[in-house]
């Protein structure tokens, strides 16, 4: 029997063929929306974003998309943009809750699979809806770097790259190219930005700029962003291999 049409695409039920049409159609949000990467190196995790500058009066580099958690937790949302900053606040407050039960910073993966089963909750009630937003967990701590992606339907997986937003397909064909055993941060850095410019849409002419975080051995484990003169250095690295006016394996300076 087929569901398709109006009627059970207007609740949280499911079909006759039990699928969830709103979960569904949170996940078309996060396609249109902007490309996000995370990438788990050896010594660490990156996670870059392509903002589309939708307004030449925005200040660059402000309104940040990434988020930190705590001190050792980012986490990157691609999609519905409020919702992507209701996410962060609800890390935050688990990351609260558990330093004052537990006197301690989350694991990652704890921090992963408590936004799992918040997201899942509103899959399960008439009165609300599904996020439409993908959220990237990346954490670092005693049991070394962590990579998660949260989808809107509650579900939750570990990876080592992974992508999101318009681009996905292209960058997930890159990031398959990427050896993660032996990949360190700095490297990971000019590759994420590598990416990003090689899933831009050049034909809507519009500008774009990039958001990029890490936390590792690097930052002594703690989420921050990528310093200005490295990300610069990496854009301009990123730009000449787009464009075929560089090898790849051009190294970026210590």
């Amino acid at each position: 029997m087929s569901s398709i049409g109006t009627g059970y695409d207007l609740g949280l039920f499911f079909s006759p063929d039990g699928r969830l049409f709103q979960a569904e159609y949170a996940y078309k949000a996060v396609e249109n929306g902007s490309t996000c990467i995370g990438i788990k190196c050896q010594d660490g995790v990156i996670l870059a974003l392509e903002k589309i500058v939708i307004s030449k009066l925005l200040k660059p580099r402000a309104n940040p998309r990434i988020g930190s958690v705590g001190r050792h937790i980012g986490i990157a949302t691609t999609g519905f943009i409020p919702d992507g900053k209701h996410i962060v606040k609800r890390a935050r407050d688990e990351a609260n809750s558990w330093r004052d039960n537990y006197g301690s910073a989350v694991p990652g993966p704890v921090m992963a699979d408590r936004l799992g089963n918040y997201v899942q909750l509103f899959t399960c009630y008439s009165s609300v809806r599904p996020f439409g937003v993908m959220s990237f967990v990346a954490a670092y701590d005693d049991l070394g770097p962590h990579l998660y992606m949260i989808e809107p339907n509650g579900v939750y997986w570990g990876y080592n790259g992974i992508s999101a937003g318009k681009g996905r397909q292209i960058a997930r064909n890159e990031l398959e190219k990427l050896d993660f055993s032996t990949l360190k941060m700095k490297d990971a850095v000019k590759e994420a930005a590598r990416i990003i410019y090689a899933t831009h849409d050049e034909e809507h002419n519009k500008e774009h700029e990039i958001e990029m975080t890490w936390v590792g051995e690097e930052t002594n484990g703690i989420h921050t962003a990528v310093p200005d003169d490295l990300l610069q250095e990496a854009e301009a690295y990123a730009r000449r291999t787009v464009e075929g006016g560089e090898d790849e394996d051009v190294p970026m300076n210590e």
